[in-house]
């Protein structure tokens, strides 16, 4: 029971800082962003980076050994279009973690990193989409915890 309840608040926490990461950069990035700005959109999407990766371990160690079963979940399409929206917004995030990845030189050198106006344009668009499919991901989970769909 306890191994149950800490796969569930490592999931949900995870969720949690996952969101907050992406929101922050979306509230942050400009164009031109500052050092500083530089640096914490750089670490929110190192928080986001590992957040994923929390989410998707502990979201496999309930369905494998806690809750309802491997077998209710892999029987439920809900599950399946879950996986589906965080695995096409893990793909979404890998232009603008490239460009963020890419300010650490200029940083290091003590410069300021500037995106052209198609980067922002592009890594701005991702962002929101990011944040579109997660709301699909919540309504999924719920859909699928309710049992709707099996």
């Amino acid at each position: 029971m306890l191994s149950s309840s800490i796969a569930a608040f490592v999931h949900f926490a995870a969720a949690f800082a996952l969101v907050g990461a992406l929101v922050f950069e979306w509230q942050t990035l400009t164009a031109a962003p500052t050092r500083e700005q530089a640096k914490r959109i750089g670490a929110a999407d190192a928080i986001y980076g590992l957040s994923a990766v929390a989410l998707l371990v502990a979201g496999f160690l309930r369905v494998f050994y806690f809750e309802k079963g491997s077998a209710y979940y892999f029987a439920n399409p809900f599950f399946h279009l879950k996986l589906t929206l965080f695995i096409v917004t893990g793909q979404l995030s890998i232009y603008p973690t490239l460009r963020f990845l890419s300010w650490r030189k200029v940083l290091a050198a003590g410069g300021t990193p500037v995106l052209q106006p198609r980067e922002h344009a592009l890594a701005a668009r991702l962002i929101k989409i990011q944040l579109l499919l997660i709301v699909g991901i919540v309504l999924c989970a719920s859909l699928m915890a309710h049992g709707v769909g099996a």
